[in-house]
């Protein structure tokens, strides 16, 4: 499919017909604890070597034990500039920034900063947050959630479109004396909403560059994708799934979080079958069963999967 965005990013996504993949920070499976920095780059660009299309990092600003991970851990924005350093081409997202706990002007220029330094390489998962914890702490109401990310979208388009622009919210306002800098490489970095959002179908259609969702069975897939097509049109479709290799590589699917285990070769057909199903990319969190190496897992996933699509 052809993207309709310039953004170099979204167009190593999104300009081709058929599925790509890209894999999430962290990449040594460092869940509840500081990944370690030399060793994540270094996979970095050996992911970008062996083929994947993107590298999305998440963002989580508080650590909350009950919910069980910590994300990359660092903040997104100087890791993301970290990873732009050490690679070339690969698309860079974000999976996904919480607009509601984030004031949107420093939102806006963080991304554009990155999107620069990046040769315009970045694409922005956004969301409003799961942790119900983090809310108080930013003295913001969960139940404003809705409501916080539609002024935040609004919010970016609008400071990285127009010079001097004049736009209110209940984040502040602009009387047209300030403007943003800089703006980004395009008229505005791709904005894929995650999940719901909190939004209706229409809005996520007519609002988002694209949708950011979650692992679901192929039944509910199908179904979840005519609804994304009723309303959006060509705009693309990404997901998120888990994949631990088993060391036989033939063995069937078991289910995970978010995911399956399973043998290579069913990996093989299951991306196959999502490529026809209609996803555009695929954000595959890629591990071995037990203790495995990271870099191995990444280089099975590779030659198994991506040089035989």
């Amino acid at each position: 499919m052809s993207s309709g965005h310039e953004n170099a990013g979204f167009r190593r996504l999104f300009d081709t017909d058929g599925l790509t993949v890209g894999t999430g920070f962290p990449l040594t499976d460092s869940r509840e604890s500081r990944p370690p920095v030399e060793r994540e780059l270094e996979l970095a660009a050996r992911a970008e070597a062996l083929g994947f299309d993107a590298l999305w990092a998440r963002d989580v600003p508080l650590y909350w034990p009950r919910f069980g991970d910590t994300g990359q851990t660092y903040d997104t924005w100087p890791w993301l500039s970290q990873v732009a350093a050490r690679t070339d081409e690969i698309a860079l997202g974000t999976g996904s920034v919480v607009l509601t706990l984030r004031h949107p002007l420093h939102v806006a220029k963080s991304a554009a900063t990155l999107d620069r330094l990046s040769g315009g390489r970045l694409v922005m998962g956004i969301a409003t947050g799961d942790r119900d914890p983090e809310f108080p702490a930013f003295d913001v109401s969960r139940e404003d959630r809705d409501r916080l990310f539609r002024e935040a979208v609004d919010c970016l388009r609008t400071v990285w479109r127009e010079d001097f622009p004049e736009i209110e919210g209940s984040w502040g306002e602009l009387d047209g004396d300030l403007d943003l800098v800089p703006t980004p490489t395009t008229d505005t970095v791709p904005l894929l909403p995650t999940g719901r959002a909190r939004q209706s179908m229409d809005w996520l259609g007519e609002h988002g560059d694209g949708w950011l969702f979650y692992h679901l069975p192929n039944d509910t897939l199908d179904s979840f994708l005519a609804d994304w097509r009723a309303v959006a049109g060509e705009k693309p479709y990404a997901m998120a799934v888990r994949a631990v290799l088993a060391d036989d590589p033939t063995a069937d699917p078991e289910p995970v979080h978010q995911g399956y285990r399973a043998g290579i070769e069913w990996f093989r057909e299951y991306v196959h079958e999502l490529d026809d199903l209609g996803v555009d990319h695929l954000l595959v969190g890629v591990s071995e069963a037990g203790d495995g190496d990271p870099e191995r897992a990444l280089t099975r996933f590779a030659e198994g999967v991506l040089d035989e699509r």
